[in-house]
């Protein structure tokens, strides 16, 4: 079967797909939780007629880019392997590999950027000398007016950020800062 259709709108998806935000700390580094990938690729996938299905079929995860109008498809497949999560039972485990392997299979398959690449830090000669901050669990409160505020303002007048909504711009906003309620209604009148 010919895919010139199904390439057509992933390309098409690709020039408006924005880098996805990256906000949940994994073990030295950032990376998208699935379920706000997938809030934030559906309706650029329903504009370009994309749909995407994942299965478990037997030791990995299947992962097909449909075309809705033809029905022409992309497959991909990827084992997952066994590992043992510390503080996780067995089943438990098998679910995080499966979850991990659903976000990186098919932001692949997608072409879409959910990380910084960590793999090409072999290659780097001269390393900057960064003076690491001391690490703390308090957040600091996001002040109305502030020099963080503008920032966040900033931040959500981009249109892709807006299409959003608020429940998901809070949530990201609440990953740096304690928002309060009045906060979050000066937050909705800029969005």
């Amino acid at each position: 079967m010919e895919k010139k259709n199904i390439y057509k709108a992933l390309a098409d998806f690709q020039q408006e797909v924005p880098v996805l935000l990256k906000g949940t700390d994994g073990y030295g580094y950032k990376y998208i939780r699935l379920e706000h990938m997938i809030a934030q690729i559906n309706p650029l996938l329903k504009k370009h007629n994309l749909g995407f299905t994942q299965l478990v079929q037997g030791d990995g995860l299947t992962t097909i880019l449909f075309h809705t109008l033809t029905g022409e498809t992309i497959e991909s497949h990827a084992n997952i392997p066994d590992c043992d999560q510390k503080g996780m039972n067995k089943h438990q485990s098998a679910g995080a590999g499966i979850t991990y392997y659903r976000r990186y299979s098919l932001s692949s398959m997608l072409g879409i950027i959910t990380d910084k690449d960590t793999d090409a830090n072999i290659y780097d000669t001269v390393k900057p000398e960064v003076k690491k901050k001391p690490v703390t669990n308090t957040k600091v409160e996001l002040e109305v007016g502030g020099e963080d505020w503008k920032n966040v303002l900033s931040y959500i007048a981009d249109p892709k950020i807006k299409a959003l909504g608020l429940p998901v711009i809070v949530e990201h906003v609440q990953q740096r800062f304690k928002v309060s309620a009045k906060t979050k209604k000066e937050l909705s009148k800029h969005i």
